[in-house]
């Protein structure tokens, strides 16, 4: 005997609609967060596995370095080094120097911000999403919105996280945007990404404002995501309509975007208040 099955049409519409239910619950009620964190965490092997090639390649490559390179190589890695030292210690001293002036105004805050190095291990395959994975997670201490840097600039910020792994949305992604500043006069503006890797828009600058191509912008910490400071883009194109009170600036992102391999982590310096609150408060009986 023949038994007829659920109508395809029933089925399609079942699909469309438990699609619907998850969709809607992601977007209003945030809870599929753990399911992407748990697949994520599953998906870390694989990472792994497609990072495996470049990495061997690297192992081989070495196998069959002369001694000539390794020398050659050695030299340049000292001279380096010594450039790196005395850097570091003209750092050193401005820290110094500028931490006693925190100190003189009472500020709360410390100098610098403690980082982590990742490695890049996956790229987005979406075209319309410019994201990376990176080798650090839950793990780590890594979480949601932390900016992630390279040699050069602000690459992104953290915008999902798995035990092993995080995703890096990267500033020229369509929905990124980042505060920032001239450092020439300080002029404050946003920086919008528009699916360009090599290009950024920075918006709602009137016409009469003083800004020039070749003008460095860095993150400017309004609204606490980013830290300030940190190079971001450089003004490369600047078009004023007649007529337009605003003008219409493409920028450089200073980060390599498609190319850097080792990334950092920023973890933010804890204010003084917020220690203070997190310690436990000692009464005058306790102490006595």
């Amino acid at each position: 005997m023949f038994v007829q099955g659920p109508v395809p049409g029933f089925r399609l519409f079942l699909v469309i609609l438990v699609s619907a239910a998850l969709i809607a619950a992601d977007a209003r009620f945030d809870k599929l967060t753990p399911v992407r964190s748990t697949l994520a965490t599953g998906l870390a092997p694989v990472y792994w596995l497609g990072n495996a090639p470049y990495r061997f390649s690297d192992w081989f490559s070495g196998l069959f370095v002369s001694r000539e390179d390794l020398q050659s190589e050695n030299e340049e890695l000292k001279a380096r080094m010594l450039i790196l030292e005395r850097r570091a210690l003209k750092y050193a001293a401005l820290a110094s120097e500028n931490n006693e002036l925190r100190r003189l105004l009472n500020s709360s805050e410390v100098l610098d911000d403690r980082v982590i190095v990742g490695e890049v291990v996956g790229v987005s395959p979406d075209p319309f999403s410019h994201e990376i994975i990176i080798n650090k997670g839950h793990s780590d201490g890594v979480t949601t919105g932390q900016a992630v840097l390279d040699a050069e600039g602000l690459m992104g910020q953290i915008v999902q996280t798995s035990q092993f792994t995080s995703r890096v949305l990267l500033v020229s992604d369509s929905s990124h945007a980042v505060p920032v500043e001239v450092v020439r006069n300080g002029l404050r503006s946003v920086l919008l990404g528009n699916g360009e890797v090599n290009q950024l828009d920075l918006v709602h600058v009137p016409d009469t404002a003083d800004i020039r191509e070749g003008d460095t912008l860095v993150s400017s910490g309004l609204g606490g995501r980013f830290p300030r400071g940190y190079p971001v883009a450089e003004v490369s194109q600047i078009t004023k309509e007649p007529g337009e009170p605003f003008v219409t600036i493409r920028a450089r992102p200073m980060a390599r975007l498609n190319q850097s391999r080792l990334v950092l982590v920023v973890f933010q310096p804890e204010s003084r208040e917020r220690r203070e609150s997190a310690e436990p408060q000692t009464t005058e009986e306790e102490a006595n």
